[in-house]
């Protein structure tokens, strides 16, 4: 169908601090959404609701994704891509493990986030870390989409940054003190999809 001015002008804008209202919920947006969408476009959203499950985090889902037809999702899934290995290698340093254990290893170019990144997983506070890291998020999907008003992209970045909200919508701060123990479980579920080979000795 491709309406996607009637779409978006139905959406709310988001910020960080977004609330649903009564009786919505992340699914609820994505059936709308869905209900108004094309089928090749309903495909492309159904990949970047792929890239939230874990289980789906193997190298040929990157692959794919970096390679994919839409910008949105060949930006978005870069970025993600860094992100979880640069975790993954934040998590190796802190328990004495080969460095690029449990990442999935494709050339991606240049990470321009890679500084601040860096920061964000330095701090102490696990909390203020995950903060950190939506917020990082959140403005990489706002710098892809940045000239991106009435189409496919807004309506992805759309769904992307709700997904931030949703993950805090009923978080407390100590469930919040819980996100190591799962960021731990989620990199090695990770794993689990993935082939890790480890170097030969020279």
């Amino acid at each position: 169908m491709g309406n996607y001015e009637y779409i978006i002008s139905s959406l709310p804008a988001l910020t960080l601090d977004w609330k649903y209202s009564e009786g919505s919920s992340f699914g609820s947006y994505v059936a709308w959404v869905k209900s108004q969408l094309g089928e090749s476009d309903i495909k492309k959203l159904d990949i970047l609701l792929q890239g939230y499950d874990n289980s789906n985090l193997n190298r040929e889902f990157y692959e794919a994704a970096l390679k994919d037809g839409n910008r949105f999702l060949r930006e978005f899934c870069t970025f993600d891509l860094n992100v979880r290995n640069a975790k993954a290698r934040f998590l190796n340093k802190a328990f004495g493990r080969p460095a690029d254990m449990d990442t999935i290893k494709i050339e991606t170019g240049e990470f321009s986030e890679a500084a601040a990144l860096e920061v964000i997983l330095s701090r102490t506070d696990i909390l203020e870390r995950e903060h950190g890291l939506d917020s990082l998020t959140w403005e990489k999907i706002d710098r892809i989409t940045t000239f991106n008003y009435f189409d496919l992209d807004a309506v992805l970045g759309f769904i992307a940054r709700l997904h931030i909200i949703d993950r805090w919508f009923s978080l407390d701060e100590e469930t919040g003190r819980d996100l190591f123990k799962k960021l731990v479980f989620d990199l090695h579920d990770t794993a689990r999809n993935l082939s890790y080979v480890p170097p030969k000795d020279e």
